[in-house]
């Protein structure tokens, strides 16, 4: 039986000790009553409870949190962690957070990457008509150049009659870009100088966009590339003629022309000529190289990327017809004595490759992998005159390019024994830039002499340093520490200090103590052999005859043209800074495209290694697949 007590609580009555009736039974009361007063351990729990308050309550061994129970060791030792843990980690934070800010500065650019910013405003001052002060760009690297230093203030727009009277071409020829310091523009050495940038940033696209030369790189490629579709009909898809040259000595006339005349740009007013070609393998495989290249660079621009890769085809196919296999420069008086061409399997081999690429049609592969085509390109001779990547022999980087894809896809029949001879002879050529190997003479002052003791060496040393540089990337992207030369194991390492100590030697580490990159360092060339560099920019016009005295002039140019590397050296490393000694003091489009390579794949601060799969976005898988062999060879 239940009852209630005054708190609101209950307790229990023994039923037996209540009468029935509910009456009071007083013969007991007292006896209760005094039980109750005097001896209150005879009550039960309840009842004690009323008068002497709450018990003293035991220790439980858990903790009851509802819906967990906790043992109270458990309790404390997690407790005591959560306490050391702030201890350790949340009071730091705290305090990091409370103390005064300062800002973490940026690496300082590597030499490398500061020349290239420089290298790459060669490009703008060789620009026909160089809009590039009205160019926005958005420099995201936190050591970009002002944007003043972009603009080539010396110079203006020029050409604007090119190739109106003498083309079928809509608009002429206008645009494009100088060759050196004439005023020139030759399509084969420019061409050759949009591969390599392109190249070079499909390989360093990251390095590129960390420096903030990312949209400018693109935009001297574009302002290349948009030149060159000029030149042929590219709505067409066969075509029986290229524009391969503008401007040059004029033919029986006595008429001033570009080499009589020493006069800027801005005052050419005589009539420059248009060379076409109805042959020319060569220029048309380079020119289907550059772009096939910048289809890869242009990606996200789908529209002009498919236009570059349809000009790509158009050119290809003149280069590959049958009836237009002679040399674009063979008996031509304006082009031969400047460019003249040697040979046209390796564009082949070159044009091929990048069409590949940039199309993913294994025809294209078949081509370049053909025996015939190494064959009569001598790829396999082992001269040094073939392990030497220029504007006339594309034969090294070709071959290294198609050795990436050995590394990187492994495609095996029917190309595999070809890329195999290809990635060995592309070993055996890294081991002749070595000195050890004595394939090539080396100046006392440590400079390659990889154009055999020839004038204007630094364009080769430059290139030479690229592809040792590229290779060291690919080797390290797949693990690999290094190859062999013979039985002789040679570390990676040694061929990328080969190709630093080229460039390091480029840009001042020499006899000379000069960098020989306008610009670049506290001592550089100053009497750059460049017409628009070494006339005043004082809004005077000066005449053909009247320009030489600027050309004769022992004073330095009134203008620096930043970035241009000049020709270089002397097999004694001596150099004359003297602007009539053009082999000395003369830069060129193709020797800045292999500077500028060399220089972003050599860059710390930029980054590390390559990009290894833009380049492959087009190919198709072609391993373990077994396509049907490749055509036979047509010589």
């Amino acid at each position: 039986m239940h009852a209630a007590n005054h708190w609101g609580g209950s307790f229990e009555i023994n039923a037996e000790e209540v009468p029935a009736s509910g009456e009071y039974d007083k013969s007991r009361s007292s006896e209760w009553d005094g039980a109750a007063l005097y001896n209150p351990h005879q009550l039960d729990e309840t009842q004690q409870s009323w008068l002497l308050g709450p018990p003293e309550k035991k220790k439980k061994k858990y903790v009851d949190f509802g819906c967990i129970v906790v043992s109270h060791k458990a309790l404390k030792w997690t407790f005591g962690a959560l306490v050391v843990a702030f201890c350790v980690i949340g009071l730091p934070i705290i305090i990091a957070e409370t103390l005064p800010k300062h800002k973490t500065q940026p690496p300082s650019p590597d030499n490398y990457s500061n020349a290239l910013h420089k290298a790459l405003l060669f490009f703008n001052a060789q620009k026909f008509i160089p809009t590039f002060n009205s160019m926005n760009y958005i420099l995201v690297s936190t050591w970009k150049l002002p944007k003043s230093q972009y603009s080539i203030g010396w110079r203006g727009n020029s050409g604007l009659t090119d190739g109106l009277n003498d083309t079928t071409v809509k608009g002429g020829l206008v645009g494009g870009y100088y060759d050196s310091g004439v005023n020139v523009k030759y399509h084969f050495p420019m061409a050759f100088a949009m591969t390599m940038l392109s190249w070079s940033v499909i390989e360093y696209r990251h390095k590129y966009e960390n420096i903030g030369e990312y949209n400018h790189v693109r935009d001297l490629i574009k302002w290349g590339t948009d030149y060159l579709l000029l030149t042929f009909n590219s709505s067409a898809t066969k075509i029986d003629k290229i524009y391969c040259q503008v401007g040059g000595h004029l033919s029986g006339s006595v008429t001033p022309d570009d080499y009589t005349c020493w006069q800027k740009p801005e005052d050419m007013d005589y009539p420059r000529i248009t060379q076409s070609c109805s042959t020319g393998p060569d220029l048309a495989g380079e020119m289907a190289a550059a772009f096939a290249a910048a289809s890869i660079v242009f990606q996200d621009n789908v529209d002009y990327s498919k236009t570059l890769i349809k000009g790509a085809k158009t050119v290809f196919a003149f280069a590959r017809d049958p009836g237009r296999r002679n040399r674009y420069s063979r008996g031509n008086p304006y082009i031969a004595p400047y460019y003249n061409s040697t040979g046209y399997y390796d564009e082949y081999m070159w044009g091929g490759a990048w069409l590949f690429y940039a199309t993913g049609n294994i025809s294209y592969l078949s081509l370049a992998t053909n025996p015939g085509i190494p064959r009569n390109a001598k790829a396999f001779y082992m001269k040094p005159t073939t392990s030497v990547l220029s504007w006339d022999n594309k034969l090294p980087a070709a071959m290294l390019l198609l050795t990436r894809l050995r590394i990187f896809l492994n495609p095996g029949y029917p190309y595999e024994d070809m890329l195999q001879m290809y990635h060995n002879v592309t070993g055996l050529n890294m081991c002749s830039y070595l000195k050890t190997y004595h394939v090539f003479n080396w100046t006392r002052g440590g400079m390659i002499r990889a154009n055999l003791g020839q004038p204007q060496p630094l364009q080769y040393v430059a290139n030479t340093a690229f592809l040792a540089s590229l290779f060291v990337d690919y080797m390290n992207a797949t693990g690999v520490p290094g190859w062999y030369c013979g039985t002789n194991y040679v570390s990676a390492d040694v061929l990328r200090s080969f190709a630093s100590s080229q460039m390091d030697y480029i840009l001042g580490k020499n006899p000379m103590n000069m960098s020989y990159v306008v610009g670049y360092g506290s001592r550089y060339p100053r009497h750059v052999h460049h017409r628009g560099a070494s006339t005043p920019n004082d809004n005077k016009y000066y005449t053909c005859k009247g320009g030489w005295e600027w050309h004769d002039s022992k004073n330095p140019n009134p203008n620096n043209i930043i970035g241009a590397m000049v020709g270089g050296p002397d097999q004694n490393d001596q150099y004359h800074d003297v602007r009539t000694s053009p082999n000395f003091t003369e830069p060129t489009m193709a020797g800045n495209a292999g500077l500028v390579a060399a220089l972003v794949s050599l860059s710390s601060t930029a980054g590390h290694g390559i990009d290894i799969n833009t380049i492959f976005s087009a190919v198709p898988p072609l391993y373990p697949q077994n396509p049907p062999p490749p055509p036979p060879w047509k010589p």
